[in-house]
């Protein structure tokens, strides 16, 4: 193993809320820390905010008084920029600025020692970038942590085109050391959690602009089936609009205006407005005080039925059979080499693939088709999305809905969108994430740990694509394509790849 030990120096170059946080932890990890900020008395204010914070854990018992002294006495404040000199690794968390952070480093190269590593905690901008025109741009690296670093566990490693072997090994190495959970990217837009995130909120706006259901209806099929801790709009608010509009519209134009990655209207109106979300009391939701919270569209319960008929394989959704049979309705088994259905008194169920509801009636299906949307798990999920064709009777929505009803779970009706909501939201991620692999910005398995780690993901986009079936995923994202006619929605060729050699996408090996 390759970690700095704990007798060696750190620096942070930096004492805002991600530089005191990285000070932080390396105390803890037991290293002497030097912090400094080019701005007076901002590290001495980052310092005695890390203490702040310490003294919190010490009254909840997570800290001993000891730890802390020793912690305190790790902790320094560097007054000049030359007294970094006998640092080991310097880590920098300043502005996201690429001409000040390339500034920066040239400084530090004629300070410290010939065997001290450089460290950007950069989110967005080109360990490349940063590095390029240094002397020995090989001991320079990304080291990216999450917001708040005593908590989050995430920590990207991300190599610029010179970075060496032996730096990157170091800090990967010693981010475990710390206590965190590194993973390996390449200096792509975006690395791998800020990229892959992007349809994420993409889809929920582009869902909510095409009047497919509200945002708290939104949000709430995200959560209750989608498993997600938070639904994109209520992420939106909390990261605030002017973050995430601007790394949405930095990754859209590092990619050459990529349609995958274009920005929305709504967002850009939010930020114009100054509803930022909830740093200034307004974005999708309102947070002042005594606000109410908006309530989620949801269907009126309906008389349960007593008897439904299932033919052929419901793939992801085939736990709904015992379920239903559990609940005391009558199941009749028929089988099919056609698509699933449920078939009920007053409508027929399928589960989305990509196609409106509509477009399937078209196509020779049966006129009263209700869609139901993806489920992270049937079993425990709480809601559920349908959405009847436009052909379907005016009783086939409350017909179907009765049928979840019947399982203990809200049902939100929302409009004949192509691919719903979860199912149209895991497609697009899958496919990011699939495309990240393709371009080696990741391993699969690294991009499936980031994701869950780094924004809360209940399952990684590649192994849950997997569950699903990739089939499933491809003709989803076919079916958008053909939709929308837009570029935004092409699938990876890594994706059709494994879908014609029959592999998962979590196993593919880059030869």
């Amino acid at each position: 193993m390759s970690a700095l030990a704990p007798s060696a120096l750190v620096a942070v170059v930096g004492a805002g809320t991600m530089g005191a946080g990285i000070a932080q932890i390396a105390a803890r990890a037991g290293h002497d820390v030097l912090i400094f900020d080019a701005k007076p008395g901002a590290a001495e204010k980052g310092r005695s905010g890390i203490l702040a914070a310490l003294s919190k854990q010490v009254a909840k018992g997570r800290l001993s008084e000891q730890q802390y002294a020793e912690m305190a006495t790790r902790l320094r404040v560097a007054s000049v920029f030359a007294a970094l000199k006998d640092a080991a690794l310097v880590v920098e968390a300043v502005v996201e600025d690429l001409e000040v952070k390339k500034g920066l480093f040239r400084e530090l190269e004629g300070i410290v020692g010939d065997d001290a590593i450089l460290a950007t905690n950069t989110s967005a901008l080109s360990v490349t970038a940063i590095c390029a025109g240094l002397k020995r741009p090989g001991r320079v690296a990304g080291l990216h942590f999450f917001n708040p670093v005593p908590l989050m566990a995430l920590v990207e490693v991300v190599a610029g085109l010179a970075s060496e072997c032996g730096t990157l090994e170091t800090l990967f190495d010693t981010a475990t050391a710390w206590g965190k959970m590194p993973v390996h990217a390449k200096s792509t837009p975006g690395f791998i959690v800020n990229r892959v995130a992007r349809p994420f909120y993409a889809e929920g706006l582009r869902l909510l602009e095409e009047g497919a259901a509200d945002v708290p209806t939104i949000d709430a099929i995200m959560r209750e089936a989608g498993g997600f801790r938070m639904g994109p709009f209520e992420l939106m608010d909390l990261i605030g609009h002017d973050v995430n509009f601007a790394v949405t519209s930095s990754t859209f134009q590092a990619y050459f205006n990529d349609p995958r990655y274009r920005p929305a209207h709504t967002q850009q109106d939010l930020v114009a407005a100054g509803w930022l979300g909830r740093k200034s009391g307004r974005g999708f939701y309102d947070y002042a005080d005594g606000a109410v919270h908006p309530e989620p569209n949801t269907r009126a319960v309906c008389r349960a039925p007593r008897r439904v008929e299932v033919s052929g394989p419901l793939g992801p959704a085939e736990s709904l059979v015992p379920a239903l049979v559990q609940a005391g309705i009558e199941v009749e088994r028929r089988n099919s080499d056609g698509e699933g259905r449920i078939l009920m008194e007053g409508a027929t169920l399928a589960l989305t693939d990509g196609r409106t509801a509509t477009a399937r009636v078209a196509a020779g299906g049966p006129d009263d088709l209700v869609l139901f949307d993806l489920a992270l798990d049937y079993a425990k999920a709480s809601r559920i999305a349908l959405a009847p064709a436009d052909q379907a009777a005016p009783g086939a929505a409350d017909a179907a809905a009765s049928l979840f009803q019947a399982l203990g779970k809200a049902v939100s009706v929302v409009d004949d969108a192509p691919g719903l909501i979860v199912m149209r939201t895991l497609a697009m991620l899958a496919n990011e994430a699939a495309e990240a692999s393709l371009q080696g910005v990741a391993t699969p398995s690294d991009i499936d740990r980031a994701m869950m780690l780094g924004v809360n993901y209940p399952a990684g986009p590649l192994a849950w694509a997997d569950l699903v079936g990739t089939t499933r995923i491809l003709r989803v994202l076919q079916a958008l394509q053909d939709v929308y006619g837009d570029d935004r929605y092409r699938a990876s060729s890594l994706l059709r790849r494994c879908v014609a050699g029959g592999r998962s996408v979590c196993c593919h090996v880059r030869q």
